[in-house]
């Protein structure tokens, strides 16, 4: 379904991923991790067409996506919740929501019905602005954005980073029945080693810029972790 090969990307003149890759079958959650600053947002970003270039290949259904605006990926499928969540405070959760409406195929301008099922409280509130939000809420609301655009593809960066506890354990449920129950692929940037082993399929770990290991998340040891993430 998601094939990234050979990915090399740049911030302006500073190259930032060497040689990356990846696949994703339809209904994986693939792992990604590594220390900080190892190139984790910039893969997430590069897929989604948000460094200054980059050269290799990413195909998504066969559809080599590497040339084309972010606009064009997210019409072809993904959908992305950057690190920091990035909701507009200023505007209300329906407006917020509707915002990922752009890029659905079908067109329609309505709130889906998956927002409905899987975040009531955002739908209970929906004439409150967005800033008003507690951070774990805000991350539901940054997810339902992403879900408003119907993705292929879901990517997430370190959903639950910053989050009050009580809310981790609510967005980590969510994110492994949009996987399990509904089939949605997900890329997902996690420093959580419980959460990763609970919900990935499969794991990337990175390290300057690059993709040093891969493999099913029985794989993930600990003497790999202890080598590529422990500081």
């Amino acid at each position: 379904m998601l094939q990234i090969t050979d990915i090399d990307s740049y911030y302006g003149a500073s190259h930032i991923l060497h040689g990356v890759g990846l696949e994703a079958g339809k209904g994986e959650l693939v792992g990604i991790l590594g220390r900080n600053g190892t190139g984790k947002t910039t893969l997430l970003r590069t897929i989604m067409g948000m460094t200054t270039r980059a050269t290799g290949s990413l195909k998504l259904n066969g559809q080599e996506l590497i040339g084309e605006p972010t606009n064009k990926r997210a019409f072809a499928g993904f959908g992305y919740v950057p690190q920091g969540r990035q909701i507009i405070p200023d505007f209300t959760i329906r407006e917020n929501i509707l915002m990922g409406r752009f890029a659905a195929k079908d067109g329609r301008k309505d709130i889906p019905e998956i927002v409905y099922e899987i975040f009531p409280y955002l739908i209970e509130n929906l004439d409150r602005p967005g800033g008003v939000l507690s951070g774990g809420q805000q991350q539901q609301l940054a997810i339902a954005r992403a879900l408003a655009t119907e993705p292929s593809v879901l990517l997430l960066d370190e959903p639950t980073e910053g989050i009050q506890p009580n809310i981790v354990e609510q967005i980590e449920k969510t994110i492994i029945r949009l996987n399990k129950e509904l089939g949605l692929t997900i890329l997902l940037v996690e420093q959580n080693i419980r959460f990763v082993r609970a919900a990935a399929t499969r794991f990337v770990m990175m390290e300057n810029g690059r993709s040093v290991a891969t493999g099913a998340t029985a794989d993930l040891t600990e003497a790999l972790i202890s080598k590529h993430m422990t500081i």
